[in-house]
């Protein structure tokens, strides 16, 4: 199944994924506390509440359509997000082992919610996010600056220079954690593993927007960086301006980062094994890739936030942790097939 990439082959792929992104919807809207079967799921959905009106069937819309529909959606928003910038990534820098993580903006995003909360403004749900932009665009700001020479961009520099400047925002972290009250550090700490908690229908048409223009974006430069892979020298040869490439891809990229990590904190793992899974099927070619990766990605983290929610009783875990324990053996998995 790596042939190379055709409209119809795209299609095809695309819609397989977008079939596996609806079913896994329609089970997360299922699952929950307060279950319900995947049948009354489809009535409401379709017909706006079941067949059987009453007070159950009330307090049944108001979960699907107020409570676990955003959530779902969110956390769709926020994997697309992820395994898309992590493709763009591994590309850019032409290491198997990137991820949306790995040059700082995760690091600067978590520094702006940390301030926040250490500020005693999380109150203010709408200052965090905000504030967690603007550290992740700082950070992109600051590795940018670091690792281009002159006009042009080394990917190895990039990476260094995104290392380096994690490594900074990660002390600064660490730094408010020490000065924190307890009640602080909590609430820190479990937004650091991933929250999902700030699912709003408002916002998700915001969110949305960002995440599809970044895609149409990404995915308009399909063709040349499938040239890029190749070498730098050859997709010049061929027509592709190489240096303004890469900083498009890393200005995508980060900003793809920078929302998701803004509103739902620091989630491993979705941007580094999404691309793997998908490539080890469907090859490098960023025409399949790029669009299967968006939607598996986003059923992905939809799945994982259901399990986050559902497996121990009364308690949510944190979404950061079930992609971990899904991600971490995978990779090892990985590493020890490819010999990385």
């Amino acid at each position: 199944m790596k042939e190379g990439a055709t409209l119809g082959r795209v299609m095809a792929v695309t819609i397989c994924f977008a079939v596996i992104f609806l079913m896994v919807l329609v089970i997360s809207l299922a699952t929950g506390p307060g279950g319900m079967d995947l049948r009354g799921v489809f009535e409401i959905l379709l017909r706006g509440q079941p067949v059987d009106n009453g007070e159950s069937a009330a307090v049944e819309q108001v979960i699907i359509f107020h409570i676990r529909l955003p959530r779902c959606l969110f956390a769709a928003i926020v994997g697309a997000a992820l395994a898309t910038a992590g493709t763009l990534y591994q590309a850019l820098l032409r290491n198997p082992l990137a991820d949306p993580f790995i040059l700082g903006i995760s690091g600067g995003a978590a520094l702006g919610s940390v301030v926040a909360v250490a500020a005693g403004l999380g109150a203010l749900y709408w200052l965090r996010p905000v504030l967690s932009l603007a550290g992740a665009l700082t950070a992109m700001a600051l590795v940018f600056f670091v690792g281009r020479s002159g006009s042009t961009i080394r990917p190895a520099t990039l990476l260094l220079a995104g290392v380096i400047v994690n490594a900074f925002f990660s002390a600064l972290i660490m730094f408010f954690l020490s000065i924190s009250t307890d009640r602080q550090l909590h609430d820190i700490t479990h937004w650091l593993m991933g929250n999902l908690a700030f699912a709003d229908m408002v916002n998700l048409g915001v969110l949305f927007a960002l995440l599809a223009a970044g895609f149409v974006l990404a995915y308009a430069h399909a063709r040349p960086l499938n040239l890029f892979l190749v070498g730098e020298e050859t997709a010049a040869y061929l027509g592709v301006d190489v240096e303004r490439l890469k900083v498009t891809l890393f200005v995508i990229s980060s900003l793809l980062t920078a929302l998701a990590v803004a509103f739902s904190g620091i989630i491993g793992f979705v941007g580094l094994i999404i691309p793997h899974m998908v490539r080890m099927v469907f090859g490098s070619d960023h025409r399949v890739l790029l669009p299967a990766a968006f939607l598996f990605g986003a059923a992905f983290l939809m799945a994982a936030d259901t399990a986050a929610r559902s497996i121990v009783p009364y308690v949510e875990l944190p979404v950061g942790v079930v992609t971990a324990l899904c991600g971490a053996p995978f990779f090892m998995y990985l590493l020890k097939r490819k010999h990385y």
